[in-house]
């Protein structure tokens, strides 16, 4: 909790479900919930209600930065969903190709691999004709 708040448990979590539904992510973390509301309270109160909320960054700012720490971690879980809210909230697909393109300059072409895969998964899903193209390579003649 922030030095001098006031802040119960109860508005955090009342603050975290408003920043999901912000979001466009109310039905997100819904698996922890499942086997343990603790856990989804705790998650929702404190990653959503207190982290997401802090003053100094913006949401745009914040989704940024945790779509880049998830694809250069390539982490297999919750990008996804912030590929969603990412589109939720405006960001566009030029900004998350970029996104990809300057990880995985620092953090490895693997990183682009997957962050590909699974952004695809969600073009999919959106139904974007995208996800469905089929590029086909570049022929090279030998000389």
């Amino acid at each position: 909790m922030l030095r001098g708040s006031k802040m119960t448990k109860e508005d955090n979590y009342t603050k975290g479900l408003k920043k999901l539904l912000e979001m466009g992510r109310e039905d997100t973390m819904l698996n922890q919930r499942q086997i343990s509301e603790d856990m989804y309270q705790l998650s929702v109160g404190t990653l959503f209600g207190e982290i997401w909320n802090r003053p100094h960054l913006s949401l745009r700012d914040r989704q940024l930065i945790t779509l880049a720490a998830n694809i250069a971690l390539a982490r297999p879980h919750g990008t996804h969903s912030h590929y969603r809210s990412a589109h939720h909230i405006g960001i566009t697909h030029e900004e998350i190709c970029e996104i990809m393109i300057h990880v995985g300059m620092y953090g490895g072409w693997p990183c682009i691999a997957h962050a590909t895969s699974q952004y695809l998964e969600v073009l999919e899903e959106r139904g974007d004709p995208m996800a469905k193209s089929n590029p086909k390579r570049d022929e090279v003649k030998e000389e």
